[in-house]
Parts: structure tokens; sequence; C-alpha cells
């Protein structure tokens, strides 16, 4: 009997087809960027506000120019000359003299050198006001444990996520007392990519102004709940400093609502120390 002879190619082993990773959009991912020199300043008369926009994360580019024009419009009408950038070394000893509130406009990433910490995290401390928005407050970790630690309170764990991403749910307003939340209503029904903890922020005289009722939404997935004190936005007392958070804001639509204007227009009143009873 003849044994049948099978084309070599029958025994050839196939290369493993290699494994497609996920393609970041470089819209979204920008390349991370550290700032070394300053921008020019204008003249600014004191008490200025710094609309800092800086990302060396995740960036949504709608978002950022649509907040960019209304907190620099906010700021405007309350009197307040300002200066607005993406270049991180404006927060430095000698620039951060001509401000009285920074406004953190969803920035992301490590966007601070050691230099750049100690000016802001000095300034703070001797009486200057921080707004922090939406990705302002969003990492999923942070190279600086100063900023989650003592200045947030809490460290971000995650959003809803696709498909449930945007959903619309209930806030409920507990503190209308602040300057922030005066004007909302008890019970503030919005549509939103919803923030999650891993606690509820306490210490430095933490004020919670509004928690996310969570049996109005679906919390998906089941990691990003917190159970029935969620909080979303919230003031801490940093030295003689103020830092307000806000979880609210990821799309750029969420700029032009008038209730999300008055809060951050009443934030950044209070981060001036023109309103409220200070920390």
């Amino acid at each position: 009997m003849m044994l049948q002879l099978l084309p070599l190619a029958a025994f050839t082993l196939q290369p493993t087809p290699a494994v497609q990773m996920p393609v970041r959009d470089p819209r979204n991912w920008p390349e991370p960027v550290m700032d070394k020199i300053a921008p020019p300043l204008p003249p600014l008369r004191k008490g200025a506000v710094l609309v800092l926009s800086k990302t060396n994360g995740f960036r949504d580019p709608e978002q950022i120019a649509a907040a960019k024009i209304v907190l620099t419009d906010l700021a405007r009408k309350q009197g307040h000359d300002v200066f607005e950038t993406e270049n991180a070394a404006v927060v430095n000893r000698r620039d951060l003299t001509k401000f009285g509130v920074i406004v953190l406009n969803s920035t992301s990433g490590t966007i601070f050198n050691d230099a750049q910490r100690e000016a802001f995290r000095t300034w703070i401390e001797q009486g200057g006001g921080v707004v922090l928005l939406h990705g302002a407050g969003g990492d999923p970790k942070y190279e600086w444990n100063w900023y989650p630690e003592t200045l947030i309170g809490a460290q971000f764990i995650g959003h809803t996520g696709r498909p449930k991403q945007f959903q619309q749910a209930a806030i409920d307003v507990v503190d209308r007392r602040h300057p922030a939340t005066r004007d909302l209503p008890a019970r503030w029904v919005r549509t939103e990519e919803w923030y999650s903890f891993d606690r509820v922020p306490a210490g430095q005289r933490t004020r919670i102004l509004a928690t996310l009722d969570e049996q109005t939404y679906e919390p998906f997935p089941e990691r990003v709940r917190m159970g029935k004190l969620h909080p979303l936005i919230w003031t801490r007392c940093i030295g003689r400093g103020r830092m307000f958070f806000s979880a609210l804001g990821h799309k750029a639509e969420t700029y032009a609502e008038p209730l999300h204007q008055r809060m951050i227009a009443g934030a950044i009143r209070w981060a001036a120390q023109s309103r409220g009873s200070g920390c």
C-alpha cells in the first residue's frame, strides 16, 4: 500500500491574527503636554477669574468650547476681569496673585508639575477660591494625592456607561441656602452622565449641596451605585480658601441650560467670597 503524501502547506502553522486594540480618537485623547512657559497676561483688575481648560486626559472638544464661552460671560457679568487659557503654566506664584477665582473647566490628566502644584495648593490655602466642573473631578486616578484626598474629598470611580451613559434622573438639592443652589428647584430633573465616587466627602467643613436619587435612573454598570447618599455638588474649606465641585456638565448643550448657568454663576460668586458665609 502506498502512503499518500499531503502537501507541505497542510502542516504549516498559520500565524495567529493580531489582536486589534481599540484606537483612541486623538480629539478625545490628545497627546499630553506639560506646559513650562506661562502665557503673557493682559492687564487685570484685582480679583480676576482664571478659566483653565487644560486637558492631558480625556477631552470633549465641544463641551470645553461651549463652557469657555459661558464661563467667561458669567464671570464678566459679575464685574470680574477674565483670563481664559489652556496653558497650565499660568499657575505660578507670580501670576496667581492676579486672580481671586480659578475655574477648572473639565481639566483632566496630570496638568501641573511639582512647582505648579505647590503654587496652586498655596494659593488656595491662603484664600483663593476654586470651582471644579465635571471632568475636573472625574479622573479614575491621580498622581497628586492631595487633589482628590484634600481638595475634592473623594475619588471618582466611574459614571453611567453605554448604552445607558446619559439618563434622565432627579437631583435632590438638599441645601438651597448656598449662592450656587438657592435658585435651583428642590427636585431638579435633568439628563446627565452620572458620576460616582468612592465615598461621601467629609471633613474640611464639607457642605453637601445636592445628591442624586438612584431610584430615578439605572446605575449601570453596578459599580457606579453609591446608595442612599450619592453626592453630586459640594463645597469644602481648604485653609483660608474655598472649593466648589459639581459633577454636572458633560455635554456641551448643558452649558446653555438656565439653571445650570445659575448654579455656576453662584459658585463663582461664592468662590470670590462676595456672597455666602465663607470658609
